[in-house]
């Protein structure tokens, strides 16, 4: 029997898409499944590719089945399944063979998985993988974690199956240990944001301005050459002018507003905090997201506190440029994320190259991801000035479209229209253009009651104030 390429554990929505992924493209695969009455349909659906694809219904007879050094791919629920998976086939492989988390995990759960299986011989690689099924089928773009030999192993069947921007292929070896993962988990982490300010333009719309869904729809529809390009907004402008077939209304006024989430989000606000830096954009929409679960409370403060009326809304010119600025420092803040992970853990990260890898195949695909690319090239050959509000044409776009977002969050505050995403991202904005702060006041402060100490702005060393006299 000839030997398969790769083994795929898993054969849900995105473990089945990549499998028929790669055997479209000439690789041979072992596929498995606990429920290994899964297999059988699979193989049926998978028609003239099932050629390339050996299904095993036993894990033994699964590892036997593959090439050596053996690679095998999970796409399974992340956290004490997958431990148990490891448990379960690492005893059946050898020195060299490679295990790859291809599902959403903790960054920490991947280093210490890393760390425990190279004891053992064997690679470890945390696969970020974007792009929904659609993206698994016919090109994701994925971020890979892992040693140098495991990238070897994997590279010319993750080139192979992965989107192409320019024909260039968006995947890589972004670092070592958990580094894929962690740039999965901010790419999610910024796919919140995006969500969050195009869901509060549309609230804008909708109740500020008084528009349909149909309407707004168009906007977005208008917002899809440009600058504003993206895969988010298309996606928007198809949703907001679909129609529900039961009712005839605009299929977007019959669901209910409470938004899911599976910790992507909140996992990148996390790790913000504990790295010292900001990820305000993101955390307001996570936070946002929590709100709008509590719907019962929303309706009971609405009867008692009355609910923001029409007002005078920007036009959607202006509306377009706080949205191309609320994006762009959204981000900003996830860049700075990954910059302080790499500084904090070695990795080496290129923040360019992760830009080039979002480029196609990812939730977060746009226009912008090009410029910031870019961008952040201009930022490796002027190390002073490490952030991409002050790369040269971040900081011109800057100029141009803020003004726009302080116009459209000043319009929505009067009017009492909620923006937590888009005020987030300019006061943040604000905040770092601002040369002499507020901070001494707070450390002054915190030495008044605490004896903490502070640095004066004349003398070296740490200090204390005449709090006693």
């Amino acid at each position: 029997m000839q030997l398969a390429d790769i083994g795929v554990y898993g054969l849900g929505t995105m473990g089945s898409a990549l499998a028929l992924n790669l055997a479209e493209n000439g690789f041979r695969v072992a596929v498995s499944n606990r429920e290994s009455d899964w297999i059988a349909p699979f193989l049926d659906e998978a028609g003239p590719m099932a050629r390339g694809i050996v299904g095993h219904a036993r894990l033994a007879d699964f590892v036997a089945g593959l090439e050596r050094p053996r690679v095998v791919l999970f796409m399974i629920p992340s956290g004490a399944p997958m431990d148990e998976m490891i448990a379960a086939i690492t005893p059946m492989l050898a020195k060299g063979d490679t295990i790859i988390d291809a599902g959403n995990a903790d960054f920490n759960e991947t280093r210490r998985r890393s760390a425990d299986l190279a004891a053992q011989g064997l690679h470890f690689v945390g696969l970020g993988v974007s792009g929904g099924e659609e993206g698994a089928r016919t090109g994701p773009s994925m971020m890979m974690g892992g040693s140098v030999q495991s990238w070897d192993r994997l590279r010319p069947m993750a080139e192979a199956v992965a989107a192409r921007f320019a024909g260039v292929p968006c995947v890589d070896r972004v670092g070592p240990d958990g580094a894929g993962h962690f740039v999965k988990t901010v790419h999610n982490g910024i796919e919140y944001a995006d969500m969050q300010i195009i869901a509060e333009l549309y609230g804008l719309m909708r109740d500020g301005a008084g528009q349909e869904a149909a309407e707004i729809g168009a906007v977005f529809d208008g917002w899809r050459e440009g600058p504003l390009q993206s895969y988010l907004v298309d996606t928007t402008a198809a949703v907001l002018q679909a129609v529900d077939p039961l009712t005839g209304q605009a299929m977007v006024d019959v669901i209910e507003d409470r938004a899911g989430q599976k910790g992507t989000g909140r996992w990148t606000v996390i790790e913000a905090l504990k790295l010292g830096q900001s990820a305000s954009g993101i955390e307001a929409a996570v936070g946002a997201r929590s709100w709008s679960a509590a719907k019962e409370v929303r309706h009971a403060a609405q009867a008692r506190f009355g609910a923001a009326g029409a007002a005078d809304m920007p036009q959607a010119v202006v509306l377009g440029q706080a949205f191309e600025a609320a994006r762009l420092l959204a981000h900003a803040q996830g860049f700075s994320i990954l910059r302080a992970a790499s500084e904090a853990f070695d990795w080496s990260l290129d923040l360019a190259r992760i830009a080039e890898i979002w480029r196609a195949g990812c939730i977060i695909r746009s226009r912008l991801l090009d410029d910031l690319a870019v961008a952040l090239r201009s930022l490796d050959a002027a190390p002073e000035a490490q952030s991409l509000l002050l790369a040269p044409g971040m900081a011109a776009r800057l100029e141009a479209s803020v003004p726009a977002l302080r116009q459209v969050v000043g319009a929505a505050v009067a009017a009492g229209l909620p923006v937590p995403a888009m005020s987030a991202c300019l006061a943040w904005f604000d905040a770092m253009r601002q040369g002499r702060g507020t901070a001494n006041l707070i450390q002054g402060q915190r030495d008044f009651f605490g004896a903490h100490g502070f640095r004066r702005v004349d003398r070296d060393g740490d200090h204390h104030g005449p709090w006693g006299a």
